[in-house]
C-alpha cells in the first residue's frame, strides 16, 4: 500500500498530537509534509524534526524564532541539517492546508478553521475533519467545494455514523442516533447548574480536551453542533437525528435502518480510532486501540436528553433548520460566552441563554452564507452582539481579532 502524505493542522493540540502518535506507530504508511499550530513554537519544532516535516506554519511569533526553535530541536537529536520552510501569520494554517497533501487533518478549534478547510478541499486533498465549526458555519460553502467522499469525519460520533453506514444504503436509513456522555453535570436540574464553576465545567468524566470543547460538552453546545454537523455530513433531516445520553461512551453513535435494525460502533472513549480512520479511510490500520474486554461484567446506560436543563441541542436544531448564517451566529456567540464564563463575568447558565438571545436578534438576510466574507461577517456580528448583550462591549474587538 502506498505511503500517504499528511498535513496536520493544530498539531500541538489533543487531536494533532494523537494523530502524530498514529503516524509514528505505523511507519511507512504516512509521511507528514506540513504542520500548523497556534503559538507552541517549541513543541511544533520538535514535531517537525521528529517527522522531518518540510513545511511548518505558526499563527504567531516570527519566522526567525521558529527557525531557531527547529534548529535547537534538530541539534538535540543530531539532525542539524533539517531546515523546513517556515510560514508565520494569520493565514499560516491555510497555507499548510493548501500544500497538496493526500490528507489534511484539520484539528484546529473554532471558526478560524473555515478557510483552511476550504483550502484543503480546493487543493484536492482528502479532508479529515475534526474542526466541526468550519462545516457548521460554512455548510453551503464546504458542501459546494467538496467532491463525493472528500470529507472524512474525525469527531468520534460522526466517525461512528460513517462506519455504521457501511452496513446499509442511504435510502435504508431511518434515523441517526448521536450519543452524548451528558458531561459532568448529567442529572442536574437547571437550578442546580446556576452556581457551576469553571473548574467543575472542565472536569469531563471521560475525555481530556481543550477549554472550549470541554466547556461545550458541559453545556451540551458541543452536542448541538454535532447534530448540525450530522445533518450536513449525511444529508439526514433534523427530525431524523436524535440524541441519547450514554454516560459510559462506549457506543459512539448508531444508525437505525428502516427494517428496525440498528448498527452501532463502539469502543473505548478515546479518539485514536476516529483519528486513524481519518488518516487511512476507507482502510483500517492495525492495533490502533485496545478493544472492549467482553470477559468483564459491565453495564451501559441510556437516558433521554433533558432539554429543560440543557437547551443547547434544541436551540441548535432550530438554528440548523433556519440555515444560512444562523449556525455561524450560534457558534460565534458561544465562543464569546465560554471566554466570559471562564473570565468570571457570567454564570454557567448564562452561556446558552445568551446564545439564544443573540440568535433571536440575528437577521439572516443581512449576511451571505454562500461567501466566505458573508459568513465571517456574520461571525463578527455575533461576537460583537454577544459582548454587548453581556455588557462586555470592550471585548468585541478582541474576539473579532482572535
Amino acid at each position: 500500500m502506498s505511503t500517504r502524505t499528511v498535513a496536520v493542522l493544530g498539531s500541538t493540540g489533543s487531536i494533532g498530537t494523537q494523530a502524530l502518535e498514529v503516524v509514528s506507530a505505523h511507519p511507512g504508511r504516512f509521511r507528514v509534509v506540513a504542520l500548523s499550530a497556534g503559538s507552541n513554537t517549541a513543541l511544533v519544532a520538535r514535531q517537525a524534526v521528529e517527522h522531518q516535516v518540510p513545511l511548518v506554519a505558526l499563527a504567531t511569533g516570527s519566522v526567525e524564532d521558529v527557525r531557531a526553535a527547529v534548529a535547537a530541536a534538530a541539534a538535540q537529536v543530531g539532525r542539524p541539517d533539517h531546515h523546513p520552510e517556515v510560514v508565520v501569520g494569520d493565514d499560516a494554517a491555510t497555507v499548510a492546508a493548501a500544500c497538496g497533501a493526500d490528507v489534511v487533518l484539520n484539528g484546529v478549534t473554532g471558526s478560524i478553521g473555515l478557510e483552511p478547510t476550504l483550502a484543503a478541499l480546493g487543493a484536492g486533498s482528502v479532508l479529515a475533519l475534526a474542526n466541526k465549526e468550519s462545516l457548521i458555519i460554512g455548510g453551503p460553502l464546504v458542501k459546494a467545494a467538496a467532491r463525493p467522499d472528500q470529507v472524512v469525519p474525525v469527531d468520534s460520533e460522526h466517525s461512528a455514523i460513517a462506519q455504521s453506514l457501511r452496513g446499509g444504503r442511504a435510502f435504508e436509513v431511518r434515523r441517526l442516533v448521536v450519543t452524548a456522555s451528558g458531561g459532568p453535570f448529567r442529572g442536574r436540574s437547571r437550578a442546580e447548574l446556576a452556581d457551576v464553576t469553571p473548574e467543575q465545567a472542565l472536569a469531563h468524566p471521560n475525555f481530556a480536551m481543550g477549554r472550549v470543547i470541554t466547556t461545550n460538552s458541559a453545556t451540551l453546545v458541543n452536542k448541538g453542533l454535532e447534530v448540525i454537523e450530522a445533518h450536513l455530513l449525511f444529508d439526514v433531516p433534523f427530525d431524523r437525528i436524535d440524541v441519547v445520553v450514554h454516560p459510559q461512551q462506549q457506543i459512539h453513535s448508531m444508525v437505525e435502518f428502516h427494517d428496525g435494525s440498528t448498527i452501532a460502533q463502539l469502543g473505548p472513549p478515546r479518539m485514536l480510532v476516529p483519528i486513524a480512520l481519518g488518516l487511512s479511510w476507507p482502510d483500517r490500520l492495525e492495533d490502533v486501540d485496545v478493544p472492549c474486554d467482553w470477559s468483564l461484567a459491565q453495564s451501559w446506560e441510556f437516558h433521554p436528553l433533558d432539554d429543560d436543563a440543557f437547551p443547547a441541542v434544541r436551540l441548535a436544531r432550530q438554528v440548523g433548520e433556519a440555515g444560512g448564517t444562523f449556525p455561524a451566529v450560534y457558534n460565534a456567540a458561544n465562543e464569546v460566552c465560554v471566554d466570559a464564563f471562564h473570565d468570571g463575568d457570567i454564570r454557567f447558565t448564562d452561556i446558552v441563554d445568551t446564545i439564544e438571545r443573540v440568535v433571536a436578534d440575528h437577521d439572516g438576510s443581512e449576511h451571505d452564507a454562500s461567501s466566505v466574507d458573508g459568513v465571517l461577517a456574520a461571525d463578527r456580528w455575533a461576537r460583537r452582539r454577544a459582548a454587548e448583550t453581556l455588557g462586555l462591549a470592550s471585548s468585541a474587538s478582541t474576539q473579532e481579532a482572535s
